[in-house]
């Protein structure tokens, strides 16, 4: 086994964290407070190849691994999860469109995400639906050579910035089992009937723009329709594995930054003629810190090996990868505003921030509670 990462995995690395440094942390406070979409960092960050790392190459993106998609990830997330994920989350629903698309609607809806022209999105919950992904609602019927959708989504990112959207809907009510008759259809923000409304005061992830879209008779060509009628569903599922492994290096990166900052704190900060971090009770708080970190970054690096490697055990790694990442990003957060004391309960320090960023990952790509189930799932079936 090697546990070593390339040259240019590490020099990816260590770019990104100098974008990061530069461009993310002078402002992070800024975007946090006033929740607002960083506009100006996207710019960079599609300079830099950022916000298309997963798209094909001849597409005009990175081509990145999964592997590499992860350790950029990480690091984004290590300095601001809100900015992190407005840059990360451009191209939402671009593998649905690489995997099932034509030609046609990858040069048309990936190249300009990749170029920084524009950013998507993939529409899935709705108010009554979260976890149960089978009860949606949004319909999308057939008139002519076009479909009309109607319904809300909820909970989107990118809602009201987005350009595009990748909308999973029911185009056959009368479907034999509840998995089948669901599609997936591009919708283009600047229809007719197409509206969204921001939602604001969010614990977490504030620079990151979340909002409710709403489909009032919104017409849109066939052609708009993404794979086989019917599939959506299936199509779906079969990402699932990957996204998570990415949420799970989303919080990797908060745990580390979490770690980063208090382990500076612990050796800057005085009491009783000393810097605290000599003090038993605070290097047993680094100690656990660090050691839950690596876990868990070692695990969501299997995770996302083993997306590019059709490993059979991937979908329960996938969700142990999240599933215990998540935690650990909660549990190093709060461990690190601990070692700031009051200081950490201000956003002087960025230890306030992360961890009311850090509790998303326990909830989006599917709860703590859905991913236990899961790996129950497969432990049962077939064992691990």
């Amino acid at each position: 086994m090697d546990f070593e990462l390339s040259d240019e995995q590490e020099a990816i690395r260590e770019e990104v964290r100098r974008f990061a440094e530069n461009e993310i942390a002078p402002v992070a406070t800024e975007y946090d407070v006033e929740e607002k979409y960083p506009h100006d960092v996207m710019e960079k960050a599609a300079e830099m190849g950022l916000t298309g790392s997963s798209i094909p190459i001849e597409y005009g993106g990175a081509g990145y691994t999964p592997l590499e998609n992860a350790i950029i990830i990480e690091e984004l997330f290590s300095y601001d999860p809100g900015i992190a994920l407005s840059i990360t989350s451009a191209a939402f629903g671009a593998d649905t469109i690489r995997e099932f698309g034509t030609d046609e609607q990858k040069e048309k809806y990936l190249t300009p995400i990749a170029e920084g022209d524009a950013v998507m999105g993939t529409a899935i919950s709705e108010p009554d639906t979260g976890s149960d992904v089978s009860a949606v609602s949004t319909r999308a019927e057939k008139d002519g050579d076009e479909y009309v959708l109607n319904g809300n989504k909820m909970w989107i990112t990118n809602g009201s910035v987005g350009d595009y959207f990748v909308v999973m809907c029911k185009t056959d009510p009368d479907a034999d089992d509840r998995y089948s008759g669901f599609s997936q259809i591009i919708v283009e923000s600047d229809r007719d009937g197409f509206s969204s409304e921001k939602i604001t005061g969010k614990l977490g992830i504030r620079a990151s723009d979340t909002a409710e879209l709403i489909f009032d008779d919104v017409r849109v060509p066939e052609e708009n329709l993404v794979g086989t009628e019917g599939m959506g569903f299936l199509q779906l599922m079969q990402f699932f594995d990957e996204t998570r492994t990415m949420v799970a290096a989303q919080a990797v990166g908060i745990a580390k930054g979490a770690c980063e900052r208090a382990l500076d704190y612990a050796q800057e900060r005085e009491q009783f003629g000393k810097s605290i971090g000599e003090f038993q009770a605070i290097q047993h708080k680094l100690s656990e810190m660090h050691t839950k970190t690596e876990a868990a970054r070692n695990l969501t690096y299997k995770s996302a090996w083993s997306v590019d490697n059709a490993d059979d055990q991937l979908t329960a790694l996938a969700s142990m990868a999240k599933e215990f990442a998540s935690k650990t990003a909660v549990e190093c957060a709060d461990e690190a505003v601990q070692i700031h004391g009051g200081a950490g309960y201000v956003n002087d320090f960025d230890v306030e921030r992360l961890y009311r960023d850090a509790k998303i990952t326990q909830i989006y790509e599917g709860t703590t509670e859905i991913q236990k189930n899961i790996i129950a799932r497969e432990l049962m079936g077939k064992g691990f």
